[in-house]
């Protein structure tokens, strides 16, 4: 539980800190469309997303190339 509440806790800080869609301060709300293309861009590829992408699709490496080696 206290992993799922703090995972949770993460994302709604960065959704209030980094999304480009959400707006706090008084200023930005003012405009009616913002013109933040390289904000949002930066906010969807973010590190770990970047990581995954080089990666194999597999759950455990280890265990699936022991599996599928011929011996």
């Amino acid at each position: 539980m206290t992993f799922v509440t703090s995972m949770c806790a993460f994302q709604l800080t960065r959704n209030i800190l980094m999304n480009p869609d959400v707006r706090v301060n008084k200023m930005k709300r003012e405009m009616g469309v913002l013109e933040n293309k390289e904000e949002g861009e930066r906010y969807a590829e973010h590190g770990l997303r970047k990581f995954l992408r080089t990666r194999r699709p597999e759950i455990m490496p280890t265990i699936n190339q022991f599996f599928s080696q011929d011996k």
